[in-house]
């Protein structure tokens, strides 16, 4: 099925205003500092109507015209979204993003007691009024979140909570996060973790941000005797692995995506590149190993991005989509990394230099192996299914 055929109405409009306030946007983070940009990005995207693409319809989010339950939220429309706004600039990516991955556990935790809570939350993040994150990595527990030692202990007004996490998308400028913390048992064990919601700023909580790579709000968070009231708890008390992974499960195909709008602007700028520049009396797409590069690139993309397509839909059908999303986020954030790389070398010395788009995209790419499942955790989920 061709992306022309499951698009609703409501998604192309999205889309088109994408394309739009990417177009228009781009050049608006010349010389913006990191915070600055991710809050005009995040301004930006609100007065498109963007952010409530990543909060479901019936918690105050954008209507997907049938593309997934009212309840849920539409991986597709992420992935399409996210494709279009990366090719742009990666602070829009992260800042739609990121208001889902860091709102979707209060989809998932929603009880009696805190509902009003979420809904709040979930109503103001789709707004763009409130910034979310997601608080899961600790400096011993990455890729495996059964070592998470953060400590959330019962107090007489409801939780205490204890510990460091690091890594955090979004670490200074959210109002929420949402904290996957032990409430039984020890680090290596699946069982007694909880999630939780807190506000920021609170006491007892102090965050350090650090840069990246590329530009990315992140930081560390310190938990230190932080007070919840019982209602910050998500869920039921011990079963918040189940919320983490269930989030994950949602949003990881989005990363290929992304991936994806990075290749696809890496791509172009080759192309145009080698269609300009002249060497030796003859443009560089004369070139018989340049042309087979930019054949070999188109390829790649195009493989990631039907991988992404099936892995979506997948996810969205409510099936086990746990090989294709593999799948998808191995081959497509590998891809683009090369693609990149091959294009900053197109560009000779102009590909290197700071400020360049193809600079910026290689850049970009380069997390995309690493979070939200590094590749050879990717790779290890896809050789225990076809290997057992």
């Amino acid at each position: 099925m061709s992306k022309s055929d499951w698009i609703s109405s409501e998604l192309a409009s999205a889309l088109d205003r994408a394309r739009e306030l990417g177009r228009l946007a781009e050049p608006e983070f010349d010389g913006l500092g990191e915070t600055q940009a991710a809050r005009h990005a995040l301004q930006r995207l609100a007065a498109a109507g963007l952010t409530g693409w990543a909060v479901p319809e019936t918690w105050g989010g954008a209507r997907s015209g049938g593309l997934v339950d009212p309840g849920s939220v539409s991986v597709r429309a992420l992935c399409a979204l996210r494709e279009v706004l990366a090719a742009h600039h990666g602070m829009l990516d992260v800042m739609l993003v990121m208001q889902g991955l860091g709102s979707f556990p209060l989809v998932l935790g929603a009880n009696p007691a805190n509902t009003a809570q979420c809904r709040r939350r979930l109503a103001a993040a789709a707004r763009g009024e409130a910034v979310a994150a997601f608080a899961l990595t600790e400096p011993g527990a990455g890729s495996s979140l059964t070592e998470v030692a953060t400590r959330a202990t019962r107090s007489a007004g409801g939780w205490r909570l204890d510990g460091h996490k690091t890594f955090i998308s979004n670490a200074g400028l959210a109002n929420f996060y949402t904290v996957l913390a032990r409430t039984s048992g020890e680090p290596g064990t699946a069982e007694g973790l909880s999630m939780f919601a807190v506000e920021a700023p609170c006491r007892g909580l102090s965050i350090e941000p650090f840069e990246v790579i590329a530009p990315h709000p992140i930081g560390e968070l310190r938990f230190d005797g932080v007070e919840l009231e019982p209602a910050a708890l998500l869920g039921e008390v011990d079963h918040g692995l189940a919320l983490a992974l269930g989030t994950l499960a949602r949003f990881r195909t989005t990363v290929a995506a992304a991936a994806n709008g990075f290749a696809r602007r890496a791509l172009d700028e080759s192309i145009a590149h080698l269609k300009a520049r002249r060497q030796f009396g003859r443009p560089l797409a004369a070139n018989q190993g340049l042309r087979f590069d930019v054949a070999q690139m188109d390829v790649r993309l195009r493989a990631s991005q039907l991988l992404v397509e099936e892995a979506a839909a997948a996810v969205d059908a409510g099936a086990d989509a746990g090989l294709e999303v593999a799948r998808a986020k191995l081959h497509a954030t590998e891809s683009a990394s090369w693609i990149c790389d091959r294009a900053v070398q197109h560009l000779g010395g102009l590909g290197v230099r700071r400020g360049s788009v193809v600079e910026r995209l290689f850049r970009e790419t380069r997390a995309l192996r690493i979070y939200e499942g590094t590749s050879e955790i990717q790779k290890s989920i896809l050789a225990k299914q076809l290997l057992g």
